[in-house]
């Protein structure tokens, strides 16, 4: 990939990152879909490769999502007792 396409994708995704963070949404979507849009131009097998494996990598996400909730409901039960998190970690 040449340096102005390396540029180009890299600044744009990190300022739609910003742009997204900072709460300018259709500005950071546009920015983000710029650079991710100019990737795939040079990668398209990669692309076509990650969009065939989107089942499992949504099914991982919401694994990783059920964790996090089912700690979370753990540490707001220990709260309710009046326990701190670190007698909720030691009964594990």
């Amino acid at each position: 990939m040449s340096n102005w396409k390396r540029a180009l994708v890299f600044g744009s995704l990190g300022a739609g990152i910003f742009l997204l963070i900072s709460g300018r949404r259709p500005a950071g979507v546009l920015a983000t879909t710029l650079g991710l849009v100019t990737l795939a131009s040079e990668h398209p097998e990669k692309f076509r490769e990650a969009w065939e494996r989107a089942p499992e990598f949504l099914d991982r996400g919401n694994q990783v999502v059920d964790v996090i909730s089912r700690i979370a409901e753990r540490f707001a039960e220990y709260r309710a007792r009046g326990a701190g998190w670190r007698e909720a970690i030691a009964e594990q």
